[in-house]
């Protein structure tokens, strides 16, 4: 059984002969995809970006990943940064490649941005890809200088190989903007590969004959030492940390590199030049990953501090980074804020970031600047506080870091490599043994005050343990019963850190073989992960109170499982054996949610319990019937705003349909979400609607129809090829926009013509539900729009119509929940002859279906 302690570093050979290797083949495909381009003028797209961006993702993400590895283990500062922050690299911009092949630009292709639209448009894809690029490149430019310039005091081959990296990430930005810049870059990556191949070369030669065959490594190209004298007042401590940490290298430089990096990114978003967060959420994510290996690496090193500090910013930008990209991808509303003042999470964040500011206290002075202002950070993104400009705040702050972190990961570089203070950071705030003084006399007090028991002696995971269920825990309680927004942007506070971190802590706890500590975070990363798949994101994944069996199976599971977790527990500490007891008691209320008999006020009360807690009821379509319950024993009191018969009689759709035929506004189901019908008949109803709604005027409404016979008895001038089209989308969740003319009236739409559709044209759709076809075979062609007010989330149930817009309707046909959660796909048909069609709104049929259904008709398959 290999040892605990690792191998000598002399062991693990030459890892920077991987490490150049990537970078060669990486910058080789780049500079033969550049050169192609500007031979062909004809720009990479769809299979060719994607099989680029994972040969990226694959040689230079993984495979200098593996190297960045080694070299840490090899106590090789400069080698250990360098690799896994040019990994991060060429994953991201690999990663951006196969996006950017997956999302093929569409031409005259508009987002529309009234409902939600749960998959990214293409067009703005392609947006977000370039602005996000540019934001990342920019950030790794100032960070591959910074290497370039360090590894000149290691030898004189990696300065020429980062270097030509640096002027290769400067000319790909101008690249996305200008041709030209290409072939500069390509020429530079040339440079790449021929420095690289023969630093590779070399490196191979010395590490088969032990000694350096070749010149360019042994010598640097000027003495660390030139770079200043070294600190008096810091040089002790980090003597101190040398002699007792030799066997892997200081990942601090790569950590502050990540903390440049993800506050760079942000600042771009927030000050406008981003409209979406997709690949930004991307290029985060990639680089808080490596962050997170800076966290591993510190507690290799028995750094409590470290391990603690780099992954709670791990995990902040991971969260921050995929709440954003929930918003702006998956939401697409503008007017969030008052569902984010009921975001508690970044409370927590503040918290935690004012405890690491005490305990860096024995650091120097360049870490307490940091750590204030990371604490400005968090406070810039609690929604609570009123300032004006949040997002600008939020901007600032993140500049701020950046530039704090980008000399602390050029400070703490350079004197690891010449292993002392040379670049100043400080002086030494307050000695270890008075900081240590001080938090044992407050430990004394409480101790003696509240009559609490001595502990048992804490491992260095177990700060993360507490912080990963407490975060989760807290982000739990702001969800809401009516408030899917919130719902939606709470998943990545709960599930990233309840699950996918906690997975991490039980790794680095079984580092140690620490047998019983490994399993605590992986169960309750598997709770977590499962309360919030059904009670976040159930009513995403269809989830009802018929198939949430097996949940139900789970719970029971999960608690006789933790019963035996509180047993142990009881014999380690008083604070996990309090945690455990309230994981169960929130297992139980899971448990009787799973039933649909949980008491929401006892789940509520329990989350906020110190520990790792449960989260409060977001809407999922397993709660729909609980809540039916309770609105039902509410009926009795207070009646409803208007006419709510259920769908399932006869009497109630021609109840309906009578209304809409006097000229009034009802609720109906429709086969994708909840929509506000007036009869095509009556002009003033459909005036109505504007007003109800807060709809501005220059957006249409469409009608509907029960089939397309009727569209066929009013002889519109329409070509084979639209008719085929329609024949195959029909009914369904698509909506087809054509040309008007006077062949609309013989359908049925009277004196309402001018109020439907624009000047020249319409959007018809048949809808693929028996009680709306029905309703229409009473009425004629309904006008049609979904039923929210404007900019608003589209109502997947009636209870959600009546509560927000019934004291304006006169009936809602009450259906229970939408067969969809997001509304129709709009496909525009006027040019169908011409130039094909053009997707309008994706909608709950994917673009691609659209496609191929068009490409199947227009072959003649269909």
């Amino acid at each position: 059984m290999a040892s605990m302690e690792g191998f000598a570093a002399v062991f693990y050979s030459e890892p920077s002969v991987l490490g150049l290797l990537s970078n060669v083949i990486s910058a080789f495909l780049v500079c033969l995809q550049n050169f192609s381009f500007a031979h062909t003028n004809i720009r990479p797209e769809g299979v060719e970006n994607i099989l680029a961006g994972v040969h990226l993702i694959l040689i230079g993400g993984l495979s200098q990943l593996l190297a960045g590895f080694l070299a840490f283990r090899k106590y090789d500062h400069l080698g250990g940064t360098a690799f896994l922050a040019f990994a991060a690299l060429w994953s991201s911009y690999g990663a951006t490649r196969v996006i950017s092949g997956a999302y093929p630009p569409l031409n005259n292709t508009t987002l529309a941005s009234e409902n939600a639209t749960f998959l990214l448009h293409t067009d703005a894809a392609q947006l977000s890809t370039s602005e996000s690029a540019v934001a990342g490149l920019v950030a790794y430019i100032f960070i591959s200088f910074i290497l370039s310039f360090c590894s000149a005091t290691v030898n004189y081959i990696m300065p020429f190989v980062f270097g030509a990296i640096t002027l290769t990430l400067v000319f790909e930005g101008v690249g996305l903007f200008g041709q030209w810049a290409l072939v500069v870059s390509g020429v530079l990556e040339l440079v790449i590969v021929v420095c690289g191949l023969y630093g590779a070369v070399a490196l191979l030669f010395k590490g088969i004959t032990q000694r350096y065959v070749l010149p360019g490594f042994g010598n640097p190209l000027f003495n660390v030492l030139l770079l200043g004298s070294a600190n008096s007042g810091s040089s002790k401590t980090t003597g101190e940390e040398k002699k007792k940490n030799t066997k892997y290298a200081e990942p601090m430089a790569l950590n502050h590199l990540c903390d440049t990096i993800s506050p760079f990114i942000f600042a771009f978003y927030t000050f406008g030049y981003m409209k979406t967060f997709y690949v930004g959420a991307i290029w985060v994510s990639i680089i808080s990953i490596c962050q997170l290996f800076s966290s591993f690496y510190s507690y290799l090193r028995d750094d409590v501090y470290y391990t603690t500090k780099f992954g709670v910013h791990s995990l902040y930008w991971l969260v921050m980074s995929w709440e954003e990209f929930t918003l702006t991808v998956f939401i697409s509303i503008d007017n969030v804020q008052q569902s984010r003042m009921g975001m508690i999470g970044d409370w927590f964040f503040l918290a935690t970031a004012c405890m690491l500011f005490l305990m860096a206290f024995n650091k120097d002075v360049l870490e307490v600047l940091q750590n204030a202002a990371f604490i400005l950070l968090t406070i810039s993104t609690i929604h609570q506080i009123p300032i004006r400009g949040a997002y600008v705040f939020f901007g600032v702050s993140c500049s701020l870091y950046t530039a704090i972190s980008l000399y602390a990961t050029f400070a703490s570089l350079i004197n690891s490599i010449g292993e002392k203070a040379l670049i100043p950071v400080g002086a030494q705030v307050m000695s270890s043994s008075t900081l240590q003084s001080v938090l044992m006399s407050v430990k004394s007090y409480l101790m003696r005050s509240k009559n609490i028991p001595g502990a048992t002696i804490c491992e260095v995971p177990d700060a993360l343990f507490y912080i990963c269920n407490g975060l989760a825990a807290v982000s739990a309680i702001q969800g809401t019963l009516n408030d899917p927004i919130r719902q939606h942007l709470s998943i990545p506070s709960v599930l990233i850190p309840g699950a996918i971190f906690q997975l991490y802590v039980c790794r680095i706890q079984v580092q140690r073989g620490r047998r019983f500590g490994s399993v605590l975070p992986f169960c309750y990363a598997a709770i977590w992960a499962t309360w919030t798949w059904l009670r976040f994101a159930g009513h995403l994944l269809n989830i009802d109170a018929a198939s949430d069996g097996g949940f139900t199976a789970g719970s029971i599971a999960f608690l006789v499982v933790n019963i035996f977790l509180m047993v142990i527990a009881s014999y380690s500490n008083l604070v996990l054996l309090c945690l455990t007891f309230v994981m169960e008691v929130l297992i139980i209320c899971f448990l009787l949610f799973t039933v649909e008999h949980l008491p929401v006020p006892l789940e509520n009360s329990k989350t906020r319990t110190p520990g790792p807690s449960r989260m409060s009821g977001p809407q999922s379509r397993s709660f729909t019937a609980l809540r039916n319950v309770e609105m039902t024993k509410e009926d009795t009191k207070d009646p409803p705003p208007c006419f709510c018969p259920s769908s399932h009689r006869t009497s109630s759709l021609r109840s309906i349909a009578n209304l809409l035929n006097e000229g009034a506004v009802c609720g109906v189901p429709t086969d994708t979400v909840y929509a506000l019908a007036a009869s095509c008949k009556q002009p003033e109803a459909i005036e109505k609607i504007y007003r109800i709604k807060d709809r501005p005027q220059e957006k249409p409404i469409c009608i509907f129809i029960s089939n397309l016979d009727q569209l066929r008895a009013a002889a519109p001038p329409f070509s084979p090829l639209l008719w085929e089209f329609m024949e195959n989308v029909y009914p369904g969740g698509i909506g087809c926009i054509i040309k008007k003319g006077e062949w609309l009236k013989k359908l049925g739409v009277g004196a309402g013509y001018d109020r439907v559709g624009t000047k020249d044209s319409i959007m018809i759709r048949v809808p693929d539900q028996t009680v709306t076809v029905h309703l229409i075979d009473m009425t004629g062609p309904l006008a049609i729009t979904s039923a929210n007010p404007s900019g608003e989330t589209d109502s997947t149930h009636h209870d959600m119509v009546i509560s927000r817009l019934g004291h304006k309707l006169e009936g809602v046909l009450c259906d229970g929940e939408s067969n969809e959660v997001v509304a129709s796909t709009v496909v525009n048909c006027t040019k169908i002859d011409e130039g094909g069609i053009t997707i309008l709104r994706e909608g709950c049929v994917p673009t691609a279906k659209v496609r191929q259904i068009f490409e199947r008709v227009k072959n003649g398959d269909a």
